[in-house]
Formats: C-alpha cells, structure tokens, sequence
C-alpha cells in the first residue's frame, strides 16, 4: 500500500497491524511528520519504507521502492493534527502563528508572500475559488489596504483584518471568519489541488486489478476532484449511441465503491471532532485494466 499522506503514521500502524503481510510506502512532503512517523512505525521494521516527496510524483515513488503496480493508495487530504497544533507551522490563527502554512518547509512559498504580494485580483479569485469565501472581495480589499500600511507577519493579525471584512451578522454563528480565507491561503501555497489532480489518475493506473484507491477529504474541491476522478475511470464506452457497435474500445478501469461518500457517524466525531467534514471515496481496479 502507499500511504500519499503518512502524517503521523496512524493509518499506516492500523493497516500494517490488521493485515500481517502488508507493506507500506509512507509518503509526505513534511520532514517532521515523516520523522515521527518513523518512530511510531519502527516496530514493523522492513515492512515500512518512508519516502519524502510530494504525492503527484507517486509512480516515482512506487518505481523507487521497487513496485510496478501497488494493492492500495490511501489520501487522507488537508492539514494533520501535529500541523495544527504546532505554532511554527503557522496553520492556525493564534497570536504568535508565523504565516508560514508549508507542508514542505524546503519550499520558498509562503502564506506570508501570497498576502503581502499577489495583486488584488488574483486575492479575490484564490479566496474565492479555494475558500469558497463569498465575501473574497471585501477580504481581498482589506488585507491590500492594511499590508500597505505595515506588511503581514503574523497570522492573528491577518485573521483579524479577515474578520472585520465580514460583516457582522455573518461572523455571529458559525466557524472562525478568517477559516475559509486560511484554507485557500494553505491550498495555494502548496499546490494542493494541482498535486491532487496529477497524482489520483497516475494511482489508478498504478493499483493492480482488485486493488482499492480511497481519498478522504475535508471539503468540497478535493471531494469533486476525487468524485470526478473516479467518475471518469469509470465510464467505458464513448461511441455515439446511434453507433451500432462500439469501436471506441473503451472499457471501465475502476468501479466506484462509493456513490455517495462515506461520512464518520456520531460516535466517531465525539471521538474525534476533527473529523466531522471528513468524506470518503473509494474506486476498486476492474480486472479487465490489468
């Protein structure tokens, strides 16, 4: 199996415990997870090997561990446990945070040059696109005006500017003002949504047949992506139906396991309440794609 978010390793000690002939490739872009993961997984020795790496190059990846095709890919998408609570990570709002949001700290991009110098415009089309913010352009505008008072470098004074940006009776309920505008801001600065996209189909093509593909994702553009990836392994023919025989040759390479995605039940989010967004697809490689 390859683990293309390892974190902390828990999904990867859970599989490797269950299934005795397992073996995983434990993927991250992040140093620091990969050396507690290491610590965590130490006990089943050789049949783990870490890699770090960004999970779109995943054919390297298998091809460097020595696996041509692969049982099982697993996404766990977003920011890990041990990202969040870690103040100098910066993914969180609290006074102190840097605006840093790298999972791969070897990266030059940080949330802090996204704010302090990508134009107004293209602010508005990030906040909006990634964060789903439907006040993009009042936030926007606010962080433009105040970085050219003093630049931002530090990520409670970015959420307060955030939150006087939206209006009053929208920050009375729900989640944290400045939430949606922080996820596009980490989505940016690491690519997610593009590393996502080029990474699924290069696992479906790399999971033999009977093998599983899941993704469980914590909102809705890595849902959709995963949605319409396995969608569209799965369709077969292509010819016009007015065609009386099919000369496309297309057939399914996955069937979806999921038609709708598989949601943590109340018990599990009492448990753990960073699950509560979480949403789970799974496709099975058809034996006629072998």
């Amino acid at each position: 199996m390859i683990d293309c978010t390892l974190g902390a390793g828990g999904h990867s000690e859970a599989f490797l415990t269950a299934l005795p002939d397992l073996v995983v490739v434990g993927v991250d872009r992040d140093s620091q997870a990969l050396e507690a993961a290491a610590l965590r997984l130490a006990p089943f020795g050789e049949r783990v090997q870490l890699v770090r790496a960004n999970f779109s190059d995943i054919e390297q990846v298998a091809r460097g561990a020595g696996y041509e095709q692969v049982g099982a890919v697993l996404y766990d998408l977003g920011v890990s446990s041990p990202q969040l609570d870690h103040s100098d990570r910066g993914f969180g709002y609290r006074k102190g945070y840097p605006l840093d949001m790298r999972m791969d700290q070897s990266a030059e991009l940080k949330a802090e040059d996204i704010v302090n110098n990508y134009p107004e415009d293209r602010l508005v089309d990030i906040i909006f696109r990634y964060g789903e913010e439907k006040f993009a352009r009042r936030v926007a505008r606010a962080i433009v005006l105040r970085r050219g008072v003093r630049p931002f470098d530090e990520a409670s004074d970015l959420a307060d500017v955030i939150r006087t940006a939206i209006p009053a009776a929208t920050r009375r309920t729900g989640p944290h003002p400045a939430r949606r505008t922080f996820q596009a801001l980490r989505i940016e600065t690491n690519r997610e949504l593009e590393s996502l996209e080029a990474s699924l189909s290069k696992a479906l093509d790399l999971t033999r047949p009977g093998g599983r593909v899941a993704v469980i994702s914590y909102h809705s553009l890595e849902d959709r992506i995963a949605k319409q990836a396995f969608r569209a392994a799965s369709q077969g023919c292509t010819c016009p139906k007015d065609l009386p025989l099919c000369v496309c040759g297309k057939t399914p390479k996955v069937k979806v396991l999921t038609n709708r995605p598989v949601r943590p039940d109340e018990d599990e989010k009492s448990r753990n309440p960073r699950s509560e967004s979480a949403r789970m697809r799974v496709a099975e490689k058809m034996p006629e794609a072998a």
